[in-house]
């Protein structure tokens, strides 16, 4: 059986981040999990974004429940299969300039959540979406986590306890994606991708800056927030 691996690569302003398992549908393991998490915080510093997308037919089906650390109490549980995803999620989230994930086929549990956890979801007509762990009777609560800023808590939580698959539109409808292509959603995120690339990295920066940090704080500080991050690029463009 084929561990799987992540691939890097950087096309021109555009860093490829991959997830190749296809037999596996992507499952990741949790040496994936943590070359995925090293790989973002890697990013070239000269990229304007990232590209996250799987291999084959399915972005990614999961976590693969193969493979994980025997443990015997909750700090061990928290430590050696907890923390190596929440770490995943973090890199995200720190990684300075845009993340955009494609998504075809199946995003079900981690998958799904690592999609939503980007920053723009761009997903093809025929892809699917599902948080199956309660089917086991497992609370979701890591990717409750990943995508509670991206879909309201309503339809989170139906989506969660029902156990229904979605398709890339009422995702979309949800917050869950971004924008919805037909065919190939690789292919489909190059207009946005050449959009990106052609933009100044500072002003990509300050846009993914107060999108992460303006839902935290009050309207004072995030009107002031807006206005320094405004003034920083206008003046790096003066000087």
């Amino acid at each position: 059986m084929s561990a799987g691996a992540i691939l890097s690569s950087l096309d021109g302003a555009v860093a490829r981040l991959v997830i190749d398992r296809t037999e596996r549908g992507n499952l990741l393991t949790l040496d994936m999990v943590t070359a995925l998490a090293a790989a973002m915080r890697a990013v070239p510093a000269d990229a304007k974004a990232v590209h996250l997308y799987g291999v084959g037919a399915d972005f990614c089906r999961g976590r693969d429940p193969a493979g994980s650390p025997a443990t015997a109490t909750a700090l061990d549980v928290r430590a050696r299969l907890i923390e190596p995803i929440l770490s995943l999620y973090e890199a995200i989230a720190a990684c300075p300039i845009p993340v955009v994930a494609s998504v075809n086929g199946a995003a079900r549990g981690l998958g799904a959540a690592l999609a939503g956890a980007c920053d723009v979801t761009i997903a093809s007509a025929t892809a699917r979406f599902a948080l199956p762990e309660m089917e086991k009777d497992l609370p979701p609560t890591l990717a409750i986590s990943a995508l509670m800023r991206r879909v309201p808590a309503k339809p989170l939580a139906y989506l969660v306890l029902s156990l229904d698959e979605i398709d890339a539109q009422t995702a979309r409808e949800i917050g869950l994606v971004s924008h919805v292509v037909e065919g190939d959603a690789v292919a489909g995120a190059h207009p946005f991708l050449a959009t990106l690339a052609a933009r100044s990295r500072t002003a990509l920066v300050a846009v993914k800056d107060y999108l992460r940090a303006a839902p935290e704080i009050g309207p004072q500080p995030r009107h002031d927030l807006a206005a320094n991050l405004l003034a920083c690029v206008l003046s790096s463009r003066a000087s």
